[in-house]
């Protein structure tokens, strides 16, 4: 039985995780941990487990061998490195941290004391982005020119964040930093690193951070990347568009449609959905536990992470020189 402590309920997310663990037969929710004692004891109780208010006292407890990250943003490095220098695996809200500085002494703590490390990374284990990984690595659409992701809500919009999601210094950002993970840790998976980054980011409503947000990348073989989210847009389905010199692939929500010689001879334009999709991949929560437990593959682990932190440093930096910056 994997036993696990609730490292704050700060997080929208955190609830959905702690529910993921109680539901595994072989992992549970043994303790919470809040920077904010009031939340923590609310949290603790409706998961019928202790609160603890001193985090070093939950870290040393027996009955907790790994972690839930869902503390605010800026302080996930005190948190994890104690977290892996008390020796407990560790499962993160993305992104890993504020800084790279900040992800390094991370990565330093995990791999000083052998724990295990997974951040959540769901939209890699979804069958339209597994199969849009295959058509980029089988060259079906030849050379990739222009990607684009879009992930975005009306959570701004429709006022049903929470107030601290528009903290600047604890989350770092807005939207692009929250919601625009998604889009900009696809990219980097499916495109590799960028050469140079340019932000666009917008404030819809009256909140500090910006609530509408587009990040363009130029690869040095001349395609290029959109990732575009944001907290003002109701109705908006996920999209993920690749366009190439020889073909195009697109998802649209769960739907999705491809145009390819290599698929289909009725030429560019004749769209089909393919008839099968890949197999999901596990989620998360169950990647972390079947990894710590079972010592199977953690597919997205530290250096996913610190890549996706060195996508955002870049899109912010870009943001305030309002000027391409390199990545």
């Amino acid at each position: 039985m994997l036993k696990i402590a609730m490292l704050s309920s700060w997080h929208v997310h955190a609830g959905g995780y702690a529910q993921q663990i109680n539901r595994r037969k072989d992992a549970t929710v043994t303790a919470v941990w809040d920077e904010n004692p009031e939340n923590g004891k609310k949290f603790a109780a409706e998961l019928s487990v202790d609160f603890e208010p001193d985090l070093d006292k939950l870290l040393a407890r027996t009955d907790v061998d790994a972690v839930c990250v869902n503390a605010p943003t800026n302080m996930h490095r005190e948190v994890m490195v104690k977290a892996a220098n008390a020796g407990k695996h560790i499962f993160t809200e993305k992104v890993l941290a504020l800084s790279i500085e900040d992800c390094e002494a991370i990565k330093s703590a995990v791999e000083k004391n052998n724990v295990k490390f997974c951040i959540s990374f769901p939209h890699r284990t979804f069958p339209h982005n597994l199969l849009a990984k295959k058509v980029v690595e089988d060259k079906i659409l030849g050379r990739i020119t222009l990607f684009r992701v879009r992930n975005a809500h009306n959570g701004a919009s429709a006022n049903w964040l929470p107030s601290h999601f528009y903290d600047e210094t604890q989350c770092g950002g807005g939207a692009m930093i929250d919601l625009g993970a998604h889009p900009m840790y696809l990219i980097r998976w499916l495109m590799g690193k960028p050469a140079e980054m340019s932000s666009a980011f917008t404030k819809v409503t009256d909140h500090a951070v910006e609530d509408n947000a587009v990040s363009v990348m130029k690869y040095a073989d001349g395609a290029i990347a959109i990732s575009e989210t944001g907290f003002v847009s109701g109705a908006s389905p996920f999209m993920l568009e690749m366009y190439g010199t020889d073909g195009t692939f697109i998802v649209n929500g769960n739907k999705v449609s491809l145009c390819s010689p290599k698929v289909t001879t009725a030429g560019f334009g004749g769209f089909v959905t393919p008839n099968e999709l890949p197999q999901s991949l596990p989620d998360p929560i169950s990647q972390f536990v079947d990894g710590v437990l079972y010592d199977k593959e953690i597919i997205f682990g530290m250096q996913d992470a610190i890549e996706l932190t060195e996508m955002m440093v870049a899109a912010y930096k870009s943001h305030k020189q309002n000027a391409f910056v390199a990545v």
